[in-house]
């Protein structure tokens, strides 16, 4: 477990500051009306660092994950981008490892089964492991099995015991919550069978930086993945990348295909690899000093998003957001947005409407309520998703709304 001014992934020390955006809440805590009335909201340091020994970027474990992800307000199922991003891949991997009734498909972070349930459905066995029971209930419910628990070394001695080894481990979007690197990856090798696969899928460090997309980091994100980091800290613990496919998920996402260090006969590396490390290393990030300026330009785009607000209180134009997500919480936190700025967010997941944004304790509504409301702006907090929201959303151009897009520029869509 890595301690404050410790790398988590080499255990070398953290001297280098990539971002402070000082001391916020947890960007998924969403608070009820009780707690929101009592104050009951705890903040803690966002301080993003930089190891000059493996370059892996990192924030202190300021909270214990269990006091994030063992109640969580998160359900992948939501949005529908992310359904088909699940879809295609689940056809993808079923023809490239020859999945059939004999595998077994294990997901570490299952979620609501969003991704698992392809594979049922094509009669793969599959098997999930998910720390939020309120998630994990769903999964069960929609024919998903599914084992409420944090995976590591243990869990993963305790499946292998059990006779359980996987053809293809999936964890996708999971690397960068977890605190203990080591514990975690020793136990996706372990419960590997000897030529398994592991696909990991991780937001990519090079495309952050290069857009500015800051808002990705908050607590639960312990850590933030280059190819050279992420290839560093897995082989250290006997996986080696042989495939890397570069996505558009996530504002810039890297798959990651690793095997065991002895399966490399039967999973040779591509030049996929090679090319993306090229252009990191292009982009200066096998040094500190490539991680420089980066505060600069997050302070810009916070100022640009402060600047218009301003003007549309000063106009009189009624300014709402959508999305109640943990990256639209750092950008509105880390630009210190109130009520006063931003009279409500509407949210299409119920397990979220009722509730209100941590810190900046905007009330999250259903999106029908800004077809009632009628604001002149509607800010979009998953900026990502801005082709499904602008499309889902487009009746509101009748009225002469705009859309708000924060990142990596202020966009001002008719």
């Amino acid at each position: 477990m890595s301690t404050d001014g410790v790398c988590r992934s080499c255990g070398g020390p953290l001297r280098h500051s990539f971002l402070d955006l000082g001391v916020q809440p947890l960007a998924n805590s969403f608070l009820t009306r009780d707690e929101l009335e009592r104050g009951e909201e705890q903040r803690f340091p966002l301080h993003a660092r930089v190891c000059a020994a493996c370059l892996l970027v990192q924030v202190d474990e300021a909270v214990p994950p269990a006091q994030i992800f063992s109640d969580y307000a998160y359900f992948s199922s939501y949005s529908k981008t992310w359904l088909d991003h699940a879809a295609r891949f689940a056809e993808l991997a079923r023809g490239r490892l020859g999945l059939d009734a004999s595998s077994l498909v294990l997901e570490v972070a299952s979620n609501d089964g969003y991704l698992l349930r392809h594979f049922v459905a094509a009669g793969v066995p599959v098997l999930g492991v998910e720390p939020a029971a309120n998630v994990a209930e769903v999964a069960v419910r929609e024919g998903v099995p599914t084992e409420v628990r944090f995976f590591g070394r243990l869990f993963a001695e305790e499946l292998t015991a059990r006779g359980v080894a996987a053809d293809l481990v999936v964890a996708n979007n999971v690397l960068a919550h977890v605190p203990d690197l080591d514990d975690f990856v020793h136990g996706l090798a372990r419960v590997l069978k000897p030529e398994g696969v592991v696909s990991i899928e991780v937001p990519h460090l090079l495309r952050m930086i290069e857009r500015t997309e800051f808002d990705t980091i908050y607590h639960e994100h312990f850590s933030y993945f280059s190819l050279l980091s992420a290839h560093d800290t897995l082989a250290r613990r006997g996986l080696r990348v042989f495939e890397v496919d570069e996505l558009e998920t996530h504002g810039g996402s890297l798959r990651l295909w690793a095997s065991r260090d002895d399966a490399a006969l039967r999973w040779p590396e591509t030049d996929t690899v090679s090319r993306v490390l090229e252009d990191e290393l292009a982009a200066g990030l096998d040094r500190v000093d490539g991680y420089a300026g980066f505060a600069g330009r997050v302070e810009r785009v916070l100022g640009e998003l402060r600047g218009f607000l301003a003007e549309a209180k000063a106009d009189g134009a009624r300014v709402a957001a959508y999305g109640a997500a943990a990256k639209g919480n750092t950008l509105l936190n880390a630009a210190e947005v109130t009520r006063d700025d931003v009279a409500y967010v509407v949210d299409r997941s119920p397990h979220k409407q009722g509730r209100f944004l941590p810190g900046s304790h905007l009330p999250i509504l259903e999106p029908d309520h800004v077809r009632r409301d009628r604001p002149a702006y509607l800010l979009l907090l998953p900026w990502n998703l801005r082709d499904e929201i602008t499309s889902q959303m487009a009746d509101v151009r009748e009225w002469g709304c705009r859309f708000v897009i924060p990142v990596p520029r202020l966009e001002l869509m008719a």
